[in-house]
């Protein structure tokens, strides 16, 4: 729909979230209409004028209303705007009373006077000094943060932006925009670097302007972490940041040496190039280089009987350890770093399980980790211990001021433990595991699992692949696939396929099948009804216990399109069941969604007793209840509930279908892949080889055979700049 342009004057709030602006107000227009705009609107009040550009959309329970995406804010000028607007109490200290003694005093002047003349107020009875600077200082930073909306709005940068803008620097925000509007575009705030460019350019600024430069220089360092990468070669930066800017190459090194002189980015050489990295960046490689490097130079424990430990352990337990096991059991206890990896089948759980008895027999206190809540989940499964997140572990919180996310947990204040034993470590990044580091005790061991055959990290660097092939850290690769895991095809198609072997399609028995199909319309149909009829009916698997799985999101075989069919066959439109919308998206009561990204704030009750907050990207839940009157939306994620405002929504997509990067570090009694089209960076075989391993009983492809030959044989892995593995080679 086209974009419409509507002016009136604010007659009520109806909502107002104050963190993050979103607001439901009434609009009483200039025809005389009342219009129902939602948005982000910060500190609305009755009695001010509004411009609002934006769409119409309908509401399941609230009807149709207009959904702004930039306003203009326009203070009352007539008295009767005036004392509506201060009789709101929308300046602090000033309320209906005092409103009615001050319009009736200084008339269509006042907020003038609020604004410019705050000392006057004491003309009026009643207002003493300290009140009216109090005022003045309310009505102030009002205007302030009107004129940053009314100033960023104009160039298409969102008010939310603009409202951090205003934290960061209170009511010197618009002089501040208007001396560098590139700072906008820092990490904080987050504003789109060519929106702030069109700022600037506009405002005077040339082409070749230093500030203008160096943003252009951050930026792309910044833009580039989304890859992956920790740094940028040299010469790749400058020649991308002239790209962006428009501007000769010789105007970048320059620039480059002024952030430099200023720490505001580090270059080193690594190996044959110039690497340039971000400050936060370039001190977590080297932390972690040399933490690493401490640790694993240590001298080893001694364990008296340690083959008589195991021995005893294997005892109790009725079994028999591989060799590779044993040595894997001994080192933890000896080491003061230890990697361990393998594939499926190959008996990573049932070691993992002999370290934690080693642990206790040796008395030592042991913490678990994962990343993610469904993997700390598993993790706490298999090994019949708590485990925790990552972030949970090391008490993550928020500032109020900043809206920075940082941990209790570090130098300062480590952890309580004498081990710590990190699970599915392909998926942690560089930053997170600077924190982890941090935050052991001085003398704790650590323990790093995980298959680095999995995709890398969302995050920025290499770190698990970088340990193992730095060769600088004790790793145990378990290779023998046991009797038991041989019977499985996943697990045998599984390391068919990470070998790059095709997996046995034409097998149809036990626990792997292929079912071919030649369109992608009889793709998502055939899925449809394996998760509604046949698996449920056929084989005792609920919908519930079956997860689909893409290689991508777009397309008729991608997850958005599939959710969407998977929502109506799973999940259909009812009377009993509540919805509510979210742009063009649709929650309804029962359906299953996923956080995609980490919120820190969300608070949540366990089931049974307990509160915590944070709720994270990738943490799978389901839609309980939708309160209109409240606009509330509960949300039950494994043992925890929590409960969501309308306006963070935008936090929340379908899960029936989720890409195999959002799978990672999850198991699922049954997975249904879809292997029909995708980019062909995304049909890789480490996407494929991720697919299958989340698989614990039955594994489902729905497609075409070529598109699983062409994944089996692209092995391509993206190229990410990082310095880790030579620092911790050149050190050894």
């Amino acid at each position: 729909m086209e974009q419409e342009l509507i002016g009136g004057t604010i007659a009520a709030v109806v909502f107002q979230n104050q963190q993050n602006g979103y607001a439901v107000v009434k609009l009483n227009s200039e025809d005389g209409a009342s219009i129902t705009v939602v948005g982000t609107i910060p500190t609305p009040i009755a009695g001010e004028r509004l411009l609002v550009t934006g769409k119409w959309s309908t509401h399941a329970s609230y009807g149709r209303q207009f959904e702004a995406e930039f306003l203009e804010r326009l203070l009352p000028e007539t008295t009767a705007q005036i004392l509506a607007y201060l009789s709101s109490r929308a300046v602090r200290g000033i309320g209906p009373k005092t409103a009615e003694k001050l319009v009736k005093h200084f008339g269509e002047s006042t907020l003038k006077v609020l604004e410019r003349e705050p000392e006057r107020l004491t003309e009026v009875s009643g207002v003493s000094p300290k009140k009216a600077r109090e005022m003045g200082e309310s009505f102030r930073t009002q205007v302030g943060v009107r004129r940053l909306i009314e100033l960023l709005s104009s160039y298409h940068i969102s008010p939310e932006i603009a409202m951090r803008a205003y934290r960061l620097y209170g009511q010197e925000s618009v002089e501040i925009v208007h001396t560098n509007p590139y700072l906008l575009t820092q990490a904080e705030l987050g504003a789109p670097f060519a929106a702030a460019d069109r700022l600037a350019l506009e405002l005077g600024f040339d082409g070749d302007d230093a500030r203008r430069v160096e943003a252009g220089v951050l930026f792309e360092l910044r833009h580039n972490l989304n890859n992956g990468h920790t740094f940028l070669p040299q010469d790749k930066l400058t020649a991308a940041t002239a790209a962006l800017l428009e501007l000769d190459e010789s105007f970048i090194l320059p620039a480059i040496e002024r952030l430099r002189a200023v720490q505001r980015v580090y270059t080193q050489e690594i190996g044959a190039l110039t690497a340039v990295y971000l400050p936060e960046y370039f001190q977590a490689e080297q932390y972690i280089a040399q933490r690493v490097l401490k640790m694993s130079q240590a001298a080893d424990a001694e364990i008296p009987h340690a083959q008589a430990q195991i021995a005893a352990i294997e005892h109790s337990r009725q079994l028999q350890y591989a060799d590779l096991q044993r040595e894997a059991i001994c080192a933890a206890a000896q080491k003061r770093i230890l990697i361990l990896t393998g594939g499926p089948g190959t008996g990573k759980t049932t070691t993992l399980a002999g370290i934690l008895a080693m642990f206790d027999r040796l008395r030592y206190k042991t913490l678990l980790a994962a990343p993610t809540g469904r993997a700390a989940k598993r993790l706490s499964e298999l090994t019949e211990c708590e485990a925790s997140t990552i972030h949970r572990l090391l008490e993550v919180q928020v500032s109020p001021e900043t809206g920075e996310m940082f941990f209790l947990r570090g130098e300062s204040e480590p952890l309580g433990c004498d081990a710590l034993i990190v699970d599915e470590v392909s998926m942690v990044d560089l930053l997170l595991m600077e924190s982890l580091l941090r935050a052991l005790p001085e003398k704790g061991r650590l323990i790093l699992v995980g298959d680095p055959d999995q995709l890398p990290s969302v995050g920025a660097g290499n770190l698990f692949s970088d340990l193992i092939r730095s060769g600088a850290i004790k790793t145990i690769c378990l290779t023998e696939i046991f009797r038991q895991a041989r019977e499985s095809l996943i697990v045998m198609n599984a390391h068919a396929v990470n070998h790059g072997q095709l997996p046995a399609l034409s097998v149809t028995d036990r626990d792997f099948f292929f079912m071919k199909r030649r369109s992608a319309e009889n793709v998502v149909q055939t899925i449809a009804q394996l998760c509604a009829q046949r698996l449920p009916q056929n084989m005792g698997v609920p919908a519930d216990e079956i997860q689909v799985i893409s290689p991508t999101r777009k397309g008729e075989t991608g997850t958005y399109n599939l959710n969407i069919v998977l929502q109506n066959a799973l999940n259909p439109k009812s009377a009993q069941k509540k919805e509510v919308f979210c742009g063009t998206n649709c929650f309804r009561e029962g359906d299953r969604v996923m956080q995609i990204r980490n919120n820190y704030d969300i608070l949540w009750k366990r089931i049974g007793g307990g509160m915590g907050a944070g709720i994270f990207n990738g943490d799978i839940g389901i839609v309980r209840s939708i309160d209109h009157t409240a606009d509330a939306i509960t949300i039950r994620f494994d043992d925890r509930e929590a409960i969501y405002d309308a306006d963070m929504l935008t936090e929340l997509e379908l899960a029936y279908a989720i890409t195999a990067h959002k799978s990672q570090g999850s198991e699922y009694r049954a997975v249904i892949f879809a292997v029909y089209s995708g980019a062909p960076m995304l049909l890789t075989r480490g996407v494929l080889y991720t697919a299958i391993t989340r698989a614990r009983e039955l594994l489902i492809l729905v497609g075409n055979e070529e598109i699983v030959a062409q994944m089996t044989e692209n092995n391509r892995r993206n190229k990410r700049y990082s310095g880790l593995r030579l620092r911790l080679m050149q050190s050894l």
